[in-house]
């Protein structure tokens, strides 16, 4: 009779619920230019779907199911990447993810609990990047990424955009052996703790905020390793691209099938989290930490909309 009333009771507890955020998610919801935001509120095994857009945008798991944790500014729960797994959409599926062409804005807006800055490089984007130095087959459009030394961006958030997918060219057509279009801001990426990532493109500058603030960095040519003319001299008015905000101008790349499918892969950069295809593996740099939430704009937010957006997802109640 105990066992009997044990179970009973067993199977009339509702299964516990964390607190959804509804008032954050509204926020951002009605953010003007809103094409993608998850919540990673679904469960492991299940596709993590947009909320409030008109298209659904469902996230492939790769590399098995991506454990579902207590805990997330939106939700109240979040996706817990462990270095060998992402999410993914196909490019022939990205929809109005794949934002491209001279004139296009993008922003990117995350909330995440980053472990292993060193191994963890990747928030999202879509950026394929081939096999290595000087490989000119990328297709990179827009992407978040972190600790990017070589052009001084060690351990800050540099977002980076390409108009060109594979390596920049300067102005007389001669190649980097990298892309090396990215801001740096001054401050390190958090580690081990809650914190928000955006980065806003406005077809001329990028522009890269930590925690709700953009983190203004002026250019240092010598210590940034940004001496090359490139830098210094093609810039606005013949002057420097600066570090953060950081001059870029020349929109987004777009694939072409027509154009590009002998020089470049074969088909345009699907649209991740947690991971890109760089030095010819997925999983080089994929990203060990929490997801709690992610936004794409096809517009440039202000930095008035960058800090709404911080404050709705109210980190300080997290652990």
């Amino acid at each position: 009779m105990r066992h009997l009333l044990s179970v009973l009771v067993t199977l009339t507890i509702p299964a516990v619920s964390f607190a959804q955020n509804t008032d954050g998610i509204e926020i951002v919801t009605k953010t003007p230019g809103l094409v993608a935001f998850w919540t990673f509120g679904e469960e492991s095994g299940s596709p993590r779907l947009s909320t409030g857009t008109t298209e659904a945008h469902p996230l492939k798991e790769v590399h098995g199911p991506i454990a579902r944790v207590e805990g997330g500014p939106f939700s109240g729960y979040s996706a817990e990447l462990d270095g060998t797994q992402y999410f993914s959409i196909p490019y022939a599926e990205t929809g109005d993810l794949n934002i491209s062409g001279p004139e296009a804005q993008v922003s990117l807006f995350a909330v995440v609990r980053i472990v292993d800055l060193k191994h963890s490089k990747t928030i999202a984007g879509m950026w394929s990047e081939g096999k290595g130095a000087n490989d000119d087959s990328g297709t990179r459009q827009y992407a978040m990424l972190m600790n990017m030394p070589t052009y001084g961006g060690y351990r800050q958030l540099v977002p980076h955009i390409s108009s060109e997918g594979g390596v920049t060219r300067r102005a007389d057509g001669s190649a980097f052996p990298w892309c090396a279009d990215y801001a740096a801001t001054k401050l390190e990426v958090p580690e081990e703790q809650w914190c928000t990532l955006a980065f806003t493109y406005d077809s001329k500058y990028i522009r890269a905020y930590i925690n709700g603030v953009l983190d203004e960095r002026k250019l240092d040519p010598v210590k940034d390793k940004r001496n090359d003319p490139y830098f210094t001299q093609e810039g606005p008015d013949g002057k420097d691209r600066g570090m953060n905000p950081y001059y870029h101008g020349r929109g987004i790349f777009k694939y072409d099938p027509a154009k590009h499918a002998k020089t470049k892969s074969g088909i345009g950069a699907d649209f991740t989290i947690g991971s890109r295809y760089v030095g010819g593996s997925l999983l080089k740099e994929a990203t060990k930490g929490k997801f709690g939430g992610l936004a794409v704009f096809n517009r440039a937010l202000t930095d008035a909309e960058i800090k709404a957006l911080h404050d709705a997802a109210n980190i300080s109640a997290l652990k």
